[in-house]
């Protein structure tokens, strides 16, 4: 088997580009705001969602979140989309969830990866265009995305 190998020229080239590349910094609040104000047209309001996530996160690669908003489900009233935003990941939306009425109750369990101690988010759209969110932070004591 004949083993390819790269001129000089090129691996200078490969070692530029590499260095331009954006970096994996970690996310703003301000971008994780910018984020939010995407979802709706009003300001989320505190209450009806809540974050169940541990307040110290021994390894940031697997967090355990549960996301639970009090809303009747129906077709006149129910959550649309949950969507978690983190603040201090390189990307700061973690996961997004649409739902219906089908869904009979507005309740998420998953995993995700925080690089470092950080305030997470959750907002709720609703069915009718408002929104209302909660807010917890977590200590991370191992990195879980490239820490």
């Amino acid at each position: 088997m004949a083993m390819s190998s790269i001129s000089r020229r090129e691996a200078i080239f490969f070692t530029a580009a590499a260095c331009l590349l954006p970096s994996a910094a970690s996310a703003t609040p301000d971008a994780a705001k910018k984020l939010l104000a995407t979802l709706g047209s009003g300001t989320p309001q505190l209450g009806k969602v809540t974050i169940v996530a541990p307040e110290i996160a021994e390894n940031g690669n697997t967090v355990p979140i549960t996301i639970d908003v009090d809303s009747p489900m129906t077709d006149q009233s129910y959550v649309k989309t949950i969507m978690m935003v983190a603040d201090g990941n390189p990307l700061p939306g973690v996961a997004s969830f649409d739902l219906t009425p089908a869904n009979g109750r507005a309740h998420v369990e998953f995993r995700i990866r925080l690089a470092q101690t950080q305030k997470i988010t959750a907002v709720a759209v609703m069915n009718d265009g408002s929104m209302y969110t909660a807010m917890k932070a977590v200590k991370v004591t191992i990195g879980g995305c490239g820490g």
